[in-house]
C-alpha cells in the first residue's frame, strides 16, 4: 500500500468532491443517468474518501475500455475499472482522478457473481476512488488492507460484503 489515508464509514471531514459524470454513447446515458444520478455518485465517493476531489466518471462500451486497458495495461480485454489518477497520491492533498467504467463488463459481472447491479457498480466505484488515493492490490498485504477498507465503507452504504 502506497498511502495510509484515514477512510472509513463515518466522515471526520466536509470534503469538496466534484463529480462529472460522462457517457460513451447515448444509449448508455439513456441507460444508466437515472441508474446512477451525480448526487448517488457522490454519496459513494464521500464515504471513500476525507479530502477534496475531483473525480470525472466515464462510462463506456467494451470496445474502449478493451482499447484503454490494452494501452495503458497491456491487457487485451475490457475490464470493469480503470483509474487514471492525475495527482501524485504521496505529495497532493487534493485527489484527482479520472474512473473509466464498462457498463456491459460490470452488468456481466454482477449476473454472474449474483449481485445486484447497483450494489456491484458501487464496489467498483470505491475500488477505483481507493485506487486514487494511492491504495493497491499488488501483494497479499496491499489486497488484505484495500478489501477490507471496501467492506466496511460498503458496509456504511449498507451494501453487502462483495467478496462473501
Amino acid at each position: 500500500m502506497k498511502r495510509m489515508c484515514l477512510v472509513g464509514t463515518k466522515r471526520l471531514v466536509k470534503s469538496k468532491i466534484a463529480i462529472d459524470l460522462l457517457f460513451a454513447t447515448p444509449a448508455l446515458e439513456e441507460k444508466w443517468g437515472s441508474l446512477v444520478p451525480k448526487r448517488v455518485l457522490k454519496k459513494w465517493v464521500s464515504h471513500a474518501i476525507q479530502q477534496d476531489a475531483n473525480f470525472v466518471i466515464r462510462l463506456v462500451g467494451n470496445a474502449e475500455s478493451k482499447k484503454l486497458n490494452l494501452t495503458f495495461r497491456g491487457q487485451d480485454h475490457a475490464t470493469n475499472i480503470l483509474t487514471f489518477t492525475m495527482h501524485d497520491p504521496l505529495l497532493d492533498k487534493h485527489v484527482s482522478a479520472d474512473l473509466v467504467m464498462c457498463a456491459p463488463v460490470i452488468i456481466q459481472e454482477a449476473k454472474a457473481q449474483g449481485k445486484e447491479l447497483l450494489d456491484h457498480f458501487a464496489h467498483l466505484l470505491i475500488h477505483g476512488v481507493l485506487h486514487a488515493q494511492g491504495f493497491d492490490h499488488e501483494d497479499e498485504i496491499d489486497v488484505q488492507a484495500m478489501e477490507s477498507l471496501e467492506i466496511a465503507i460498503l458496509k456504511g452504504l449498507k451494501i453487502r460484503n462483495p467478496y462473501e
